[in-house]
């Protein structure tokens, strides 16, 4: 039976991202191994049939010696099941893993999910990953890409030459994420699904909703996302008690909210690889705006399934936000429409499942 490992720092995100991967992996026969950090979903990987291994990663670290405790960690295992192909995920997997493969002679298959800050802003940091970068990729049988901006960033660099494919992000299942029925709501109901960091634009959705909601009464701003920071929860909060927004928390089925919504605002500024916040929306229908940034101005046509607008310009979020609500509720209807249409040609997860069970069969031999 040959042998896969697939190597991340979330099994929440592999499970949400990846479990068609994963299932279809079984499918054909492969032994898959999984090493990640422990959480609530280890069951749902073990139900699989996956082996699960459980590893210690201290995920936004930058402390030395707990990465070099990884990656000895990575060489132990790696070395004793002796695989037949590796994937990673996320950039210490990516690294790490990455550089084990290459010492060890592993095909390994890397994704690169989105560059993150320390390659994003140039300085002492970005080149340190970026040395990083050529040690663990250098060697890579395949590095698939969710974006060109990023493609196009290690290309310059060098860190890869021609050991690449491009693919649609994590795509997205459209089984799951179904068409839901455009809602005809009295309100305009607005999304806001993120992990709540300065990064992914909560002052900006929280400085939007404040000043719409003086104008117009019939619209409400909810926001989906676990908080970890004690600042904006506190922010949130307070706009709570004012009736400017409504806050969910972290929420375990966006698409009950989809139900309710008429469309989603992503005014991030955060590396994405290629947002699956926007793509779940434009999969249940929804019309999106969102920043004129990689990884998610590729999910929008203008005018066509929603607007973008520029980075941190609160201005023209409100100017934008402002125009969707006073378009006839038939043309947000088509929005959305035209939403699920985008996905449904250029997003399925197919796509993506497709690309990883071909270049791991012509790896493996499977």
């Amino acid at each position: 039976m040959k042998k896969v490992i697939i190597v991340c720092n979330s099994l929440d995100g592999l499970i949400r991202f990846r479990e068609e991967l994963l299932i279809s992996l079984k499918k054909e026969n492969y032994d898959i191994y999984v090493i990640a950090p422990n959480n609530k979903v280890k069951e749902k990987v073990q139900e699989i049939g996956c082996n699960y291994i459980e590893i210690n990663m201290d995920r936004r670290g930058t402390n030395i010696f707990k990465d070099f405790i990884l990656l000895k960690n990575y060489k132990k295992l790696i070395k004793e099941i002796k695989p037949d192909v590796v994937l990673t995920y996320t950039i210490k997997p990516n690294i790490y893993a990455g550089y084990v493969c290459r010492k060890l002679g592993i095909p390994y298959i890397v994704n690169i999910t989105g560059l993150g800050n320390a390659v994003e802003n140039a300085g002492i940091l970005q080149h340190i990953t970026v040395f990083l970068y050529k040690l663990g990729l250098k060697k890579a049988n395949c590095v698939f890409f969710q974006n060109k901006e990023n493609l196009n960033f290690m290309l310059k660099r060098k860190i890869i030459k021609n050991n690449y494919q491009l693919i649609p992000g994590s795509g997205v299942n459209l089984e799951y994420h179904k068409f839901i029925p455009y809602p005809e709501n009295k309100k305009i109901v607005f999304l806001f699904i993120s992990r709540i960091i300065y990064e992914k634009g909560i002052e900006e959705y929280l400085e939007l909703a404040k000043n719409i909601k003086k104008t117009y009464n019939n619209v409400e701003f909810h926001i989906l996302g676990i908080c970890d920071d004690e600042k904006y929860l506190k922010m949130i909060n307070e706009y709570e008690k004012d009736n400017i927004v409504i806050y969910h928390g972290q929420v375990d089925d966006v698409r009950e909210y989809h139900k309710i919504s008429n469309c989603t605002i992503h005014p991030s500024f955060y590396p994405e690889g290629m947002s699956n916040a926007l793509l779940e929306s434009c999969a249940a229908g929804r019309p999106i705006i969102t920043t004129n940034r990689t990884g998610c101005k590729e999910i929008v046509e203008e005018n066509i399934n929603g607007y973008l607008v520029d980075v941190r310009n609160t201005e023209m979020l409100i100017e934008k936000v402002e125009k969707f609500i006073n378009l006839p509720y038939e043309e947000k209807k088509k929005m959305g429409l035209d939403s699920r249409k985008k996905v449904e040609k250029e997003f399925d997860r197919n796509i993506v499942i497709n690309a990883y069970m071909k270049k791991i069969k012509e790896i493996s031999g499977g």
